[in-house]
């Protein structure tokens, strides 16, 4: 089970509006906050596109999309990569949710999850793995931080289906 955490780098909490945004996506799409007014969704946000960890995480919000979607919600990814990039990743995988693509971080600054990582003694920018599920109030009802795969996707649907 993966801990919940209930604020950002930046502050966001649980119980706080969640930020604007509008972005291009995976298969010709836009994905926009004022399109999902008052509908529930995931945001999930994770590192990068095609890596291991990245899509085991997509595969599992995939194969368990049919229940989110039962429970009326749309399941969104955002990474840094470009459309290029989640297009040739959503065919590879068969992901048919969209994939956001936010090059210029506005989104990933937004919502605190654009933070110094460290790696073999290197430090670097990069996202941290965390997914926002937010009420179709437009509040953040859960934030889950440095998201481990293995459970995650059946805890955030759990959450999901308690909205």
């Amino acid at each position: 089970m993966t801990d919940t955490q209930d604020t950002t780098k930046n502050g966001l909490k649980e119980g706080d509006t969640a930020p604007d945004f509008k972005m291009e996506a995976s298969r010709g799409r836009t994905v926009s906050l004022a399109e999902l007014k008052g509908k529930p969704f995931v945001l999930y946000f994770y590192p990068k596109a095609d890596t291991p960890g990245c899509t085991k995480e997509a595969c599992g919000f995939s194969e368990a999309l049919g229940q989110f979607e039962g429970a009326g919600l749309t399941v969104i990814g955002v990474s840094r990569d470009p459309v290029k990039a989640l297009d040739k990743f959503a065919e590879k995988y068969d992901l048919t949710f969209p994939l956001a693509s936010d090059e210029a971080g506005s989104v990933t600054e937004a919502y605190g999850v654009w933070v110094e990582k460290s790696l073999y003694g290197k430090t670097y920018m990069g996202i941290d793995r965390t997914t926002f599920l937010i009420g179709a109030d437009g509040k953040i009802a859960r934030i889950w931080k440095k998201v481990k795969v293995p459970g995650h996707v059946e805890a955030v649907l759990d959450a999901a289906k308690a909205l």
